[in-house]
Formats: structure tokens, sequence, C-alpha cells
């Protein structure tokens, strides 16, 4: 199963896409009755498409601030510490191991 929060990711981006292609059917048909010209219904477009992006950058930022804070809240850890906090736990079992084989060898 996918991650929650990249389908709710894939859920805004698709509306924004749907949203595209409804506003660009709606025009169309604005066009063949004759109620805008072409580079009115152009125009329109460029514009819902610009505002659209415009949103979509805004959406993508106040997402990653949600789901920082959401992370934060329940104390999740990156990768990266996990990542780190894995190999300095394998260093320090190396060299407690090493630690352990010199004493043994001393008492003996």
């Amino acid at each position: 199963m996918e991650n929650p929060l990249k389908q709710f990711l894939y859920a805004g981006i698709g509306l924004a896409s749907l949203t595209t292609e409804k506003v660009q059917s709606t025009l169309d048909e604005l066009v063949e009755k004759g109620k805008i010209s072409d580079s009115e219904a152009k125009k329109v477009a460029e514009d819902v498409i610009e505002n659209l992006n415009g949103k979509r950058d805004e959406f993508e930022e106040k997402l990653g601030d949600i789901i920082k804070n959401v992370a934060d809240k329940l104390n999740y850890v990156k990768r990266d510490d996990y990542d780190n906090l894995q190999k300095r736990v394998k260093d320090l079992e190396s060299e407690l191991a090493k630690t352990k084989a010199k004493k043994t060898a001393t008492v003996k």
C-alpha cells in the first residue's frame, strides 16, 4: 500500500489536472458557440494554468509543512538520522567486541 501522504499529494495533482482539462473543455465549448474568441479562450486558459501552477507550488509547500509537523508530533525519526544511529551502534558493537577480545586474551 502506498504512503497516505503520497496518495494525498497525487490526489491534489490529479485534481489540478482535472480542473485544467475541465476549463479547457468549457472554453472550447464557448468558442464553438461563438461566446468568446479563440484568442480570449487561449488567454483565459493561460491565466488558469498560471494560477494553478502557483497554487500547486503553494499547495506543495503547505503540504510539506503539514508533513513535517505531523512527523514532529509523532516523533518520527528522519531516515538519515536513523541510518547514522544504526551505523554508530554497529561501530560501538564492533569496538566492544574488540575490547572483550583483548580483555579475554589478556586474562589467559
